[in-house]
């Protein structure tokens, strides 16, 4: 079963993901202030963002949607394969740590 978020239908829909890579870092949260309540007269009514510049970060900054730069196809490509390329090169030394462990063999 996929998780699934429900939005009110008169909330608009937010214009960024869970887990979507931007030139400000990766979505971890999101949360909506509805017009009318105090938050939104205060802080103005819309959807925010809680973003992590990196993964290796433990830094967290709160930013309006308008705040918010979606990477170029080439960038997200970029970042997209660079963590291919690290989560490949975990599983080989996995790999070889289980060959040690085994003694070479393994039902793979």
């Amino acid at each position: 079963m996929q998780p699934t978020i429900s939005i009110p239908q008169h909330w608009p829909y937010p214009r960024f993901n869970l887990e979507q890579h931007t030139q400000q870092g990766i979505i971890l949260g999101l949360y909506y202030y509805p017009s009318g309540t105090e938050l939104a007269k205060q802080f103005n009514d819309g959807w925010r963002y809680v973003l992590m510049p990196n993964k290796n970060s433990d830094e967290i900054s709160y930013l309006q949607e308008n705040q918010i730069q979606p990477l170029t196809p080439e960038e997200l490509f970029s970042e997209i394969t660079a963590e291919i390329e690290f989560y490949q090169q975990q599983i080989s030394i996995l790999q070889q740590q289980l060959a040690v462990v085994t003694g070479g063999f393994t039902n793979a």
